[in-house]
């Protein structure tokens, strides 16, 4: 499977905010080892491919929380949790 590797990060992303426990952007960050930028910039992105993603504010800052992927859209997310070592092989990751 040959996934341009700008889809993939955004569905690599939205993997780990459905099965990290309580996902926020450092945790993010040590997971992929992308920088904050680009973890900021797909998680922006994801709703342009109908991902839904919701911040649940859990502290006093405004900033405190984590995010809660709400709605895989036009996605199976069955299809995406099979093909995860395609994707994760994809950005070079090992899944």
């Amino acid at each position: 499977m040959e996934l341009s590797p700008v889809f993939a990060r955004r569905l690599y992303l939205a993997l780990l905010v459905e099965h990290l426990e309580r996902p926020n952007v450092p945790k993010l960050i040590e997971q992929t080892g992308w920088p904050r930028r680009t973890i900021q910039d797909v998680i922006k992105a994801l709703p342009g491919i109908g991902i839904e993603l919701a911040f649940v504010q859990d502290g006093r800052r405004h900033n405190d929380g984590y995010y809660q992927l709400s709605d895989w859209g036009p996605f199976d997310s069955q299809w995406v949790v099979e093909r995860e070592s395609d994707i994760a092989a994809s950005l070079g990751f090992k899944a």
